[in-house]
């Protein structure tokens, strides 16, 4: 803009601070442009009018891509070129650039899903995933990328667990942490969701969630403490939920008191798209701006709301205020429109790297694994469709990325075997979803040198799964077909955990998610030992849906009318969710928090903690030295847990963690810090009385390991 505009404009001065700016175009707008600045664009409709996610995946491709073209290409708000405001484009996450404003959505690079990123513990790939998802929104000229999702895995039905991290808060809120850093580091605002205990997608706009102080602050909020305060998200979004009898957009406890007083959040708060249910309730309680229509913030309710005093124009102004400061310091005012080209095979390059990381090598009988390129003639890869015709693009609803291109299986392994010098044929055999062929399958498998087999589960937003099990009765045709053929490699591509029934008939098994763009490279990569697997499970896979702890208590999933008239979930379960509550319990899991399998071996000495003595304030150090004692390079990730010393605490608390990649014989000293004052609260439990974390004097015990389960070091520091 030129210094002539800028006399006319005055937000336009880049010489003040983004929210001086704010604050200068507010005062200059009459009150119909300000209330057309408090909605999305798209016009109202009747949500309840619209399919169910079980409806829309029943659909054909065609007729998906007809409904959603809608909501795809109205995913903004309206400028205003009077004001020089631009048209504030957004889209969704948080697997990569989603549904943006654009018809049809932009293809984008199809990330793994986040909770394989999570699998990985390491911050640094977490970067490097956050860095294409930001690059490729701002290069397709949008504004807002609605992720990182932090909520977390308390069951492993829910809906949306492959769009969250973790079942554990600090690993959520680490590496949230670094894909909001790299996405903001673009121009781009990144959005924290969903605020608050959106755990299950189950009448998500019905459901009142009841949970005690201390749980929601230890567990729930705490990867959102982590976004606001080491990453100064730029926005947050709020749930579809009630939260203790109150909608989350409504919620002034949640929306005010903690977020912006409590945690000093300046950024703005968005509804999730529906999720708002008032006008002046909303504002009032802390919600900015509503999408993805007016439904509720149109003028007609605006205005009459500020006739009878229930909303005032103060409470309009800074809902403004708070977006167009955070446009203001990415600057997207000044920024033209211009949609460039994805960089296609150096972001789909990198996303194969990631999901080399991201793998979990669960089971390897036999060292079966990795396998020899050249002593297979022929390789067959046996599965239902959506797992070996093309890549395993997961994750329905919102956050489904168009994808550039895909790798499929059978085209991803020919290209690494020819890169091995093999001349293995590979090929594939599709099983029905009713398994009328699988004997046909069987036949197949029995005449092959080598049967990857592949199985899975693609969840999706909107809808919880029935149980923990595999759709389509996959659990029958991999527990058939690992009868057939002693040379037989399971690969999973979950969103999810899953149970495993047939899991002692199994020789290998590796979990590599869902893949997205580079699914056939990057499984081929892990089965023939161009990767080494280092992936970690982020969330523990129970041994038997006995095991759950929502089994035998529907109070805490699905729950129960308490005569409300809507379904009531309580937390009842406390502090013991995922690997805490297996160990409160005494029970065994089938593969616990943080466990993963390589393919050569480490060893852990040299641990010492100091000091022993603390203050409750200084940091604490723990140190060991990690070599590698196999063969091959690799990765090991060493963990470092905690236990507390205050009644009702679990066992164990996740508070440290470190990936180290070694050479063979190579050793490498690691230190990870306990420190009291960190924004997790590593030490710190939740006081009702002080209304804050405290850390408690008594004997803390320093656990170290590479699993919730396996921590053989272990050492007392007194608090004072």
């Amino acid at each position: 803009m030129s210094n002539e505009q800028s006399k006319d404009f005055p937000w336009f001065d880049q010489s003040l601070s983004p929210r001086e700016r704010a604050e200068k175009l507010v005062a200059a707008m009459t009150l119909e442009q300000k209330i057309a600045q408090l909605h999305g664009a798209m016009e109202t409709i009747n949500i309840y009018a619209l399919p169910s996610m079980e409806e829309i995946n029943a659909m054909s491709q065609e007729d998906q891509e007809q409904l959603m073209a809608q909501i795809q290409v109205e995913r903004h708000v309206k400028g205003m070129e009077e004001l020089g405001i631009p048209r504030f484009r957004i889209t969704n996450g948080p697997v990569g650039v989603g549904m943006g404003d654009g018809h049809p959505s932009p293809p984008a690079t199809a990330l793994p899903m986040t909770i394989g990123l999570a699998a990985g513990f390491d911050p640094e790939i977490a970067r490097k995933y956050g860095n294409i998802i930001g690059s490729e929104t701002a290069t397709l000229g949008q504004h807002v990328l609605e992720g990182p999702g932090v909520c977390l895995h308390r069951t492993p039905i829910a809906g949306r667990n492959f769009e969250y991290f973790s079942e554990d808060p600090y690993l959520s809120g680490v590496m949230g942490v670094e894909v909001t850093k790299a996405i903001q580091e673009h121009g781009v605002i990144a959005m924290g969701k969903h605020y608050a205990v959106n755990d299950q997608e189950y009448e998500r706009f019905r459901t009142n969630v009841e949970l005690d102080e201390h749980v929601l602050r230890e567990l729930y909020l705490l990867p959102f403490e982590m976004l606001v305060k080491d990453a100064n998200i730029a926005a947050i979004m709020s749930a579809y939920n009630r939260v203790r009898g109150v909608y989350a957009t409504e919620n002034r406890y949640l929306l005010n008191d903690i977020l912006r007083d409590e945690w000093g959040f300046e950024g703005y708060v968005q509804s999730d798209f529906w999720s708002c249910r008032s006008c002046a309730g909303s504002l009032n309680a802390g919600m900015d701006h509503e999408m993805p229509d007016a439904k509720w913030l149109n003028e007609t309710n605006v205005k009459n709301a500020l006739e009878d005093t229930s909303l005032e124009i103060q409470t309009v102004v800074r809902a403004l205020v708070r977006r167009f400061t955070q446009m203001f310091r990415f600057g997207q005012f000044e920024r033209p429109y211009n949609p460039g080209t994805i960089d296609a095979k150096r972001h789909g390059a990198i996303s194969r790297e990631i999901g080399s990381q991201t793998a979990v090598l669960l089971k390897n009988d036999g060292e079966i694994l990795p396998l020899d390129p050249k002593a297979h003639d022929s390789i067959v890869i046996i599965g239902q469709s959506e797992f070996v015709d093309d890549a395993c693009n997961g994750g329905g609803g919102s956050s489904k990325v168009t994808p550039l291109y895909t790798v499929p299986p059978v085209e991803g392994m020919q290209d690494v075997l020819r890169d091995l010098g093999s001349n293995a044929e590979v090929s594939k055999f599709t099983v029905d979803k009713d398994l009328s062929n699988l004997e046909e399958a069987k036949s197949v498998a029995t005449k092959a040198d080598l049967v990857i087999l592949m199985a899975g589960l693609v969840a999706t937003e909107g809808a919880d799964l029935p149980n923990p099990n595999m759709l389509h009765d996959q659990n029958q045709m991999v527990d058939e077909l690992l009868e057939v053929n002693q040379q037989t490699v399971l690969v999973m591509k979950d969103s999810s955990p899953v149970m495993m029934p047939w899991i002692n008939k199994a020789p290998a098994v590796l979990e590599a998610w869902n893949q997205g763009t580079e699914d056939g490279h990057v499984v081929a990569d892990l089965l023939f030992g161009v990767v080494n697997p280092s992936g970690k499970v982020p969330t523990t896979y129970a041994a038997s849906e006995d095991d759950l702890l929502y089994t035998g208590h529907p109070e805490r999933y699905p729950g129960t009318d308490e005569g409300n008239g809507f379904p009531v979930i309580r937390y009842s379960e406390g502090l013991n969710m995922g690997y805490r509550w297996f160990q409160s319990q005494d029970i065994k899991p089938l593969f616990p928090f943080g466990f993963g399998l390589s393919y050569t071996s480490f060893e852990l000495s040299g641990f010492s903690v100091t000091p022993n003595q603390s203050d409750g304030k200084s940091p604490i150090t723990v140190n060991v030295t990690v070599t590698n004692t196999g063969k091959v390079a690799g990765a090991e990730v060493v963990q470092v847990y905690l236990g507390i010393p205050v009644k009702g605490q679990p066992a164990k608390r996740f508070v440290g963690f470190q990936k180290v990649f070694l050479e063979p014989n190579e050793s490498r000293k690691v230190t990870i810090t306990i420190d009291p004052q960190a924004t997790n609260h590593p030490m710190g439990v939740w006081d009702y009385y002080a209304h804050d974390f405290v850390v408690k004097p008594g004997e803390y015990t320093v656990y170290l390991g590479t699993s919730s389960e396996d921590t053989p070091y272990k050492e007392t520091v007194v608090v004072d």
